[in-house]
């Protein structure tokens, strides 16, 4: 699997890795501090942002609002109205990243429309935020008043629970008032920094066809591999068979080796023939996965391998079949190359199922210096790739070799 001879040998990235580039939703901050630690400050600075966004789009439009009437100087006009534009969605992707843990795609760039609409949408929500803050504020303080009235004893208890009941309700719907408006910030943010669901969609089409795409190519590699391997290796073998018969039934030909010792060579040669031919069968697709399992087969795969080869298994549920069949050739070329190019001593491989993706890890202690692009790997790439798994390969140059797949695994009856 390593070593700078390995042709054989994945981010997964568009791989095109798949997919997990687009931007999901925010994810939560990694620090120590609580959420709203940070959120509540993330909003308060979202409400004074609002206001610079306003008076930027009044006092932008209004001077350049002749030049955007003109048709010759229209472009350039929108183009300068939305560069500022950006500056200030800049700061509040900065807002957003810092407050509230989201993250988005660095290769996502909004059109200037987009730009524009955002922080229109965002002035609006920013200023309907405030306003909610304000009402809460002014709410705490004639709390402090009721209270203040309670301790001198000049409110009597009907009036104290009227009081109550309207704050109470009153504070309800302020609460409320602030979440819907938390919200509609967060679905802004991600509409205009994260891909739309239209783009989502392309993406994932494109990704589909690309994955189509590479996984014909795998498939005609496997066959020109299997055409080789049965044309170089078996073929040969049985012309050489056919040659030493054929010698032995011309008993009166003047030779060397008897009778016997072509007949022995013969059956030898048949003998590497049969080993040769369960070879490429097992290249080709093991039986055994479907009749014994997938822990099985690789026990076998092990033993026929001249390196120690340590499996720990940890999937406790039967596995769908193409989610064997990934695995086990994710194994399969991974012990293979290792064993032709690393000069490695030993090889562990560990299988783990959890949340639902099957983790697959093959290391060895070899020379390292893998190529992540050889013919063996990008066919492994496309195989994982194809079930929406991800293959990943570290193997610096003095080693060792990790070969890592993740490969989603549904559930199964």
């Amino acid at each position: 699997m390593s070593g700078s001879a390995q042709a054989d040998h994945h981010d997964a990235a568009p791989t095109p890795t798949p997919p997990a580039s687009a931007a999901g939703p925010p994810a939560e901050p990694s620090g120590t501090a609580s959420p709203w630690a940070r959120r509540v400050p993330g909003t308060l600075l979202g409400c004074l942002t609002a206001p610079l966004g306003l008076a930027y789009l009044l006092g932008a439009c209004t001077l350049l609002a002749p030049l955007l009437l003109w048709p010759g100087t229209r472009p350039r006009a929108r183009g300068a109205l939305a560069a500022g534009a950006r500056r200030l969605a800049a700061l509040e992707r900065v807002r957003r990243s810092v407050f509230f843990g989201d993250t988005f795609p660095r290769h996502h760039a909004a059109d200037d429309r987009r730009i524009l609409r955002y922080l229109a949408h965002r002035t609006y929500a920013g200023l309907l935020c405030g306003i909610v803050v304000a009402l809460l504020a002014v709410g705490c303080v004639l709390a402090g008043v009721l209270i203040a009235g309670v301790l001198r004893g000049s409110l009597g208890p009907g009036e104290l629970l009227t009081q109550a009941l309207l704050g109470g309700v009153l504070l309800f719907l302020d609460i409320q008032g602030l979440n819907a408006v938390a919200s509609l910030d967060a679905r802004l943010a991600r509409a205009c920094f994260g891909p739309s669901d239209r783009e989502l969609l392309q993406l994932r089409i494109e990704e589909l066809a690309t994955s189509r795409a590479a996984v014909v190519q795998a498939v005609d590699t496997e066959r020109r591999r299997i055409e080789r391997d049965l044309h170089d290796g078996v073929q040969q073998r049985l012309v050489a068979l056919a040659m030493l018969l054929g010698r032995a039934r011309r008993r009166g030909e003047p030779t060397a080796a008897t009778h016997d010792d072509l007949l022995a060579q013969a059956h030898a040669e048949a003998t590497g023939l049969l080993t040769q031919l369960r070879e490429v069968a097992w290249r080709v697709y093991p039986s055994a996965l479907d009749s014994l399992g997938l822990r099985d087969t690789l026990d076998e795969v092990a033993q026929r391998c001249v390196l120690p080869v340590h499996i720990a298994y940890d999937v406790p549920a039967q596995l769908p079949q193409a989610v064997r069949t990934a695995a086990y050739f994710v194994v399969s070329e991974a012990v293979t190359n290792a064993t032709k190019h690393s000069g490695a001593s030993a090889v562990h491989v560990h299988l783990r199922l959890h949340d639902g993706t099957l983790a697959v890890r093959i290391e060895d202690d070899g020379a390292g210096g893998a190529d992540p692009h050889g013919s063996g790997l990008t066919g492994l790439r496309s195989r994982v790739t194809a079930l929406d798994g991800r293959l990943d390969l570290i193997s610096p140059a003095a080693g060792p070799t990790v070969l890592t797949a993740h490969i989603p695994c549904p559930a199964h009856p």
